[in-house]
């Protein structure tokens, strides 16, 4: 374990601030051990050129301050871009510094990931925490940017591990070794966020005690273990398939044209079709003879 990471104290529990929490804060200090703050929230970034550029919000800060009450605030910003190909938010890093003058923080942390693209002559900032490849070139990339990070603070930094929207071709490491090799390389630590990994194991199919046996968890110096909402989605024929037995039987409930009938039966599935609309059901007849697919309907 880096010696930095190894000074990290164990703090205990901590709660994720939200500007709805302040009652709850306030009455029951007695149920958490540090607070979380998302730093951005508590700040409005008038953009690259302005003076100032940041307005802080002096109610929240002050807030903050009062409800801490010798208990430690921790920022979880969201706002560094460090993997931005073009540059990353050195102006959140400027707050960042301000942030340990007035709370003497343990340590920070941000995310894996990138918000900020060139547009032409100008900025966009995607509003969400993009994902990283997982190869040589990012960590190239990303080794001089730690560097500078932690050579402005100096406290640890960790960097919190993100979710993939969709797999990334010509990626050389799997997520385990990409995070494992990032801390080794440029000794930040690692914020490990148990909602993100459940988030891409369900997503692209992947073992998630696989992952979490991989990690060198010596480089974990935080853990997040709640967070987002599951919605309900149309399952396509390959999703339900998971559930079922090889060529064993499946009864498509609202059948309607066979979006789940046809790709079912057509793997080996024995495929009862019901719907409650005849004209459904006779389309479905027709499709199914001339498929040659053999479905009772």
């Amino acid at each position: 374990m880096h010696e930095e990471r190894a000074a990290i104290p164990k703090l205990g529990v901590g709660l994720a601030y939200q500007p709805a929490l302040r009652p709850f804060l306030e009455s029951r200090g007695d149920a958490f051990d540090y607070l979380e703050v998302v730093p951005d929230i508590l700040w409005t970034d008038l953009g690259v050129g302005s003076t100032p550029r940041y307005l802080d919000d002096s109610g929240g800060i002050d807030f903050l301050r009062r409800v801490a009450a010798g208990r430690p605030i921790v920022p979880h910003g969201i706002g560094l871009s460090i993997g931005t190909a073009h540059r990353f938010n050195r102006g959140q890093l400027d707050q960042i510094e301000k942030w340990h003058g007035w709370f003497q923080f343990p340590w920070h942390s941000d995310h894996l990931a990138w918000n900020l693209a060139e547009h032409g002559v100008d900025e966009l900032n995607a509003g969400v925490t993009l994902p990283l490849p997982r190869d040589r070139e990012t960590l190239a990339a990303l080794a001089p940017r730690v560097a500078e990070v932690r050579g402005r603070l100096p406290v640890p930094f960790l960097l919190e591990n993100n979710v993939y929207f969709f797999t990334m071709p010509g990626e050389q490491m799997s997520d385990a070794e990409f995070l494992n090799t990032l801390c080794t390389e440029t000794g930040c630590g690692l914020l490990l966020d148990l909602h993100n990994v459940y988030c891409n194991a369900r997503n692209h199919r992947t073992d998630p005690y696989r992952l979490l046996s991989e990690l060198d968890l010596t480089n974990v110096a935080e853990i997040h273990v709640a967070g987002g909402m599951e919605h309900a989605t149309k399952l396509g024929a390959s999703d339900v398939a998971d559930f079922l037995d090889a060529g064993g039987y499946a009864v498509d409930l609202g059948a309607g044209f066979g979006m789940h009938t046809i790709p079912l039966a057509k793997s080996g599935y024995r495929v009862l079709a019901v719907d409650t609309s005849e004209y459904l059901l006779a389309e479905l007849r027709r499709q199914c003879s001339d498929l040659k697919v053999d479905v009772a309907v």
